[in-house]
């Protein structure tokens, strides 16, 4: 099926190189002029034509891609958490000025507007599907890395097994910033296995589940940045468990545990 699908794009493309030979050498051009030239080109030569516009267009997109290509060095989210223009740029931007990337062929790719609730009366409620497949095929693809996200969307992340356990992770990568960051570690659970299955065939049945308990989530409410941003509730920073850039990520780490004076928005 595969070769038949190949023989015809390149009969396709052979016809049409053929039919512009022809409209090269087609003497009947010559005698004919305005409109009628340009309906004797669509009369007769319309398809090659066609076929070499797609062409070209495919050819330009595939250089433009080329050109204005640039390598993701890290992946962040905003869940339940809504950030101003400062924030936004000091989580993106700001990160790769601190660490030293070149921007024109990097960039940090930082998720908004996704939001988790089960409050049917929350105004963000209505999104929670679509956040949750975006969230979903994220992971799934290796494409986040890091979460900044309020206490409902800590337990929803934590209970479905999604972070790292920051105590293994943090003293095994870094013991000095682990020591540094131990006070603000927060407990969540994980849920390892329950009975919501069987409930959905017995209602009679109530909710039991196994459960483990860890440390899934830093308290970021000392993070110069996000304490300068005037949050009302805790943000809680989450480590993505299948994340593969490990080194990106403890350098975000640093960068937003860090004492230093935020960086600013050159534009604000």
């Amino acid at each position: 099926m595969k070769s038949e699908g190949n023989f015809s794009l390149k009969a396709a493309l052979a016809s049409a190189g053929e039919r512009l030979a022809i409209l090269l050498k087609d003497d009947n051009l010559n005698t004919l002029h305005g409109r009628e030239k340009i309906g004797h080109i669509l009369a007769y030569y319309k398809f090659p034509l066609f076929i070499l516009c797609i062409f070209l267009y495919f050819i330009g997109y595939n250089i433009y891609g080329h050109i204005t290509h640039k390598d993701v060095v890290l992946y962040a989210a905003l869940v339940n958490v809504a950030a101003g223009e400062d924030l936004t740029w000091q989580l993106r931007e700001g990160f790769m000025a601190y660490a030293g990337t070149d921007m024109s062929k990097n960039e940090l790719k930082l998720y908004t507007d996704l939001y988790l609730t089960d409050d049917e009366l929350n105004a963000y409620h209505e999104y929670t599907y679509a956040s949750r497949m975006k969230i979903l095929a994220s992971i799934e693809g290796k494409q986040m890395d890091i979460v900044l996200m309020n206490r409902e969307a800590f337990d929803a992340f934590s209970q479905n097994g999604y972070l790292h356990d920051l105590d293994s992770f943090l003293s095994a990568e870094d013991p000095d910033l682990y020591r540094a960051l131990e006070p603000s570690l927060v407990s969540n659970i994980v849920i390892l296995e329950d009975n919501a299955d069987d409930m959905a065939l017995d209602d009679s049945l109530s909710y039991s589940a196994l459960t483990q308990e860890h440390r899934f989530g830093l308290n970021l409410s000392e993070s110069p940045y996000v304490e300068q941003a005037g949050f009302g509730d805790t943000v809680y920073l989450g480590i993505v468990a299948n994340t593969p850039r490990t080194e990106a990520v403890m350098s975000y780490l640093r960068y937003l545990a860090g004492d230093r004076a935020p960086l600013s928005c050159p534009d604000a």
